[in-house]
């Protein structure tokens, strides 16, 4: 009998996936929050936001609808914290680069699927060597909905011209985990930030679950060194 067919595209997130950063944001969060006289991050309200655009994150935060003005003042706010914060301190995650090298010798295609504005986007590929080597970048905030809604990872897909079910879709928080799975495809969990329990707990139930790209490798991943 045989099985499902050959993945032909792979979908990372940014964030807690490519890079182990989420450190940085949620220092720069804290001091946000402090700035604005708004509590501290519980560990619940981190797995429901983590993942997940700023316009959806801060009108929760702050229990009201925000204008677009006070939108972009507060990403502008907080995100600048986090690039100050993460400036000289980013790497790959660990196998990272490896994975990326046995995708490119198999000639399969590679896409971003992110929440992170722009900036950001470009900040952290410069920081951890990769700007020029992944370009075709999908952002939540160039789709209607944001994750845990799958549109994000759809136009990721689209940018490879890959069907989703036949791509492979990296993620590290719920919500992302969520929106990959919803977009149909086999989604693999970076254990960063989340434990499988702590998944499992908010129903994000990805396909395999590992502690980096090294451990995919030699784990689901190892039909690409064949």
């Amino acid at each position: 009998m045989s099985g499902p067919p050959a993945p032909r595209g792979f979908i990372f997130d940014v964030d807690g996936t490519l890079v182990d950063n989420m450190a940085y944001h949620q220092r720069a969060f804290d001091a946000f929050l402090e700035r604005h006289g708004l509590p501290p991050f519980s560990p619940e309200m981190r797995a429901r936001t983590d993942g997940q655009r700023n316009r959806d994150i801060f009108p929760v935060l702050f229990g009201r609808e925000l204008g677009e003005d006070e939108v972009r003042r507060f990403i502008d706010d907080k995100e600048g914290g986090y690039r100050e914060l993460s400036r000289g301190r980013l790497a790959p995650h660990r196998g990272l680069v490896a994975l990326l090298d046995a995708i490119d010798r198999r000639g399969l295609p590679v896409a971003l699927a992110t929440s992170a504005p722009a900036e950001n986007v470009e900040h952290t590929l410069a920081e951890i060597g990769l700007r020029g080597r992944l370009r075709l970048v999908a952002r939540s905030d160039q789709v209607p909905r944001g994750k845990p809604h799958p549109d994000v990872f759809l136009a990721a897909a689209a940018l490879i011209g890959v069907a989703p079910g036949r791509c492979i879709a990296f993620e590290d928080a719920p919500m992302g985990i969520l929106a990959a799975k919803a977009a149909g495809m086999t989604c693999v969990a970076l254990t960063t930030n989340f434990s499988p329990e702590t998944l499992a707990a908010h129903e994000a139930r990805p396909d395999y679950a590992v502690p980096d790209f090294e451990a995919y490798l030699t784990g689901p991943g190892a039909w690409l060194n064949d």
